[in-house]
């Protein structure tokens, strides 16, 4: 589903609704057969995002984020390439209109590129990354950055952060599927308006009583590194690992790892290809607009009537723009021994992750939210179950050591994945719910602090 290009004669933002097409950027006024240099910007591609490229002069071009389709409110993803340079060709490129202000471009934060004769993702250098409220754009945020293009011959991939594509999840599943693994089952639990597939993952030995965890990911489609999480939880949970083994004998875990296939293909921010934050629609997804939701909230609905079922956790995975670290989103209740039981989980995960934070971690009851996986089902599932949303910052984590923030990459960010799911081994070991002869890492001693802890409401 490639969009066209189209710009009003009038120009602006409000004229863009595709991506640009192997879009030739030549100066004004020259004709003829484009030469070396004169860049030509493609974004007509999987997860794609560019929707105008503006000339500046030789060594600068304005860039204008394709808005969500259906929703002009979001431009916050890129995702395009560039070919045709000329080798040692310096350039400036403006990315101008953006819809935050706050980002973690004022932190230091850098877009990734990559080329196809280096095709491993790597951050641009801080220092070459400049952001700023521009006078030329109605004093709106910028984001200027320099780069050399050092091979002619290449074509370089620019983007927000590394892309996770629902083709690469598609190629990971079936991948996974080949394995033929006992305790593996994968499912097509709907379809997307788009008619793409809602998976279902299913990993334990049995599905006999049990404890049940439930975990999604991708609801915001340009938040590409809740993918890289999840499949670090799919990854560890189905190794040989002996914590997988102890916890595929006693939990159930239940995986959507893209609950919005149409707005990753389209590259979107935020929205579904109708323009609908899926994510302020729990409370009454409709099965054509919101069909995914509809699906997954249909089964956990139904899996919390089961009497054989005990769902303890639902975990929802996003990516956040203007905070560093992992950390948690928890709900507030009355109840103060709730309040404490609900802290454990993030306890236990910074103590197994450096990269997680405790004090970043708060329960909210904020009204905005109410429509959000983690709110709502809080609301429907009873007062032994846990729900969360888990963040990842777009950009780096500091730990206990460090003085500088340090960059996450694919392999860290697939590390907190894999750490989350060791947590739940110690989460029920200190539940006395499983029983192994292993040393515990983590002594209910030190968790003793997090009955004393104040929570922020």
């Amino acid at each position: 589903a490639s969009f066209v290009t189209q710009t009003a004669v009038t120009g602006g933002e409000d004229a863009l609704v595709g991506n640009v097409n192997k879009l030739i950027v030549s100066p004004p006024g020259y004709s003829g057969t484009p030469r070396k240099g004169h860049l030509v910007f493609d974004a007509c591609f999987e997860s794609g995002n560019l929707g105008r490229v503006d000339y500046i002069s030789e060594f600068e071009f304005d860039l204008f984020i394709r808005p969500d389709t259906c929703n002009p409110r979001f431009r916050v993803w890129f995702n395009f390439t560039v070919e045709n340079v000329r080798e040692t060709q310096r350039v400036i490129f403006n990315v101008v209109n953006f819809s935050k202000t706050k980002s973690l471009y004022r932190d230091g934060m850098s877009p990734v590129v990559k080329s196809t004769s280096r095709p491993k993702w790597q951050r641009l250098p801080a220092k070459n990354v400049y952001y700023y409220r521009c006078p030329d754009h109605r004093r709106n945020y910028v984001m200027s950055f320099a780069f050399c293009f050092d091979r002619e011959d290449d074509v370089y991939q620019f983007a927000y952060c590394y892309p996770y594509t629902y083709s690469r999840l598609q190629h990971y599943l079936a991948t996974l599927e080949r394995r033929n693994l006992p305790y593996l089952q994968r499912e097509q639990l709907g379809l997307s308006v788009q008619q793409r597939r809602l998976d279902l993952l299913t990993i334990t030995n049995s599905e006999r009583e049990k404890k049940l965890v439930f975990l999604t990911a991708r609801v915001h489609p340009g938040e590409s590194p809740a993918s890289f999480v999840c499949q670090g939880v799919i990854d560890f949970l189905v190794s040989q690992h002996p914590v997988a083994q102890i916890l595929r004998d006693h939990v159930i875990f239940k995986i959507v790892p893209m609950l919005n296939p149409d707005g990753v293909y389209l590259g979107n921010y935020r929205c579904s290809l109708m323009g609908f934050d899926l994510n302020r629609h729990w409370q009454d997804p409709s099965p054509w607009a919101h069909p995914t939701l509809h699906a997954v909230k249909q089964l956990i609905v139904q899996m919390n009537q089961d009497p054989r079922v005990s769902l303890e956790f639902y975990i929802d995975v996003h990516a956040h723009s203007t905070m560093l670290n992992g950390f948690m989103y928890g709900n507030v209740f009355e109840d103060e021994e709730r309040v404490q039981r609900q802290a454990v989980f993030p306890r236990l995960l910074c103590q197994n992750a450096p990269d997680f934070s405790f004090s970043n971690t708060s329960f909210n009851r904020d009204v905005v939210k109410a429509g959000t996986g983690r709110r709502f089902l809080g609301g429907l599932l009873d007062d032994t179950s846990y729900c969360y949303t888990l963040e990842v910052s777009f950009y780096s984590y500091m730990t206990a050591g460090s003085t500088a923030p340090v960059p996450y990459t694919e392999e860290t960010y697939m590390k907190l994945g894999r750490n989350v799911a060791r947590t739940f081994l110690d989460y029920y070991k200190l539940n006395n719910l499983i029983k192994d002869n292993r040393p515990t890492p983590i002594q209910s001693a030190s968790l003793c602090c997090c009955f004393a802890t104040k929570f922020k409401m």
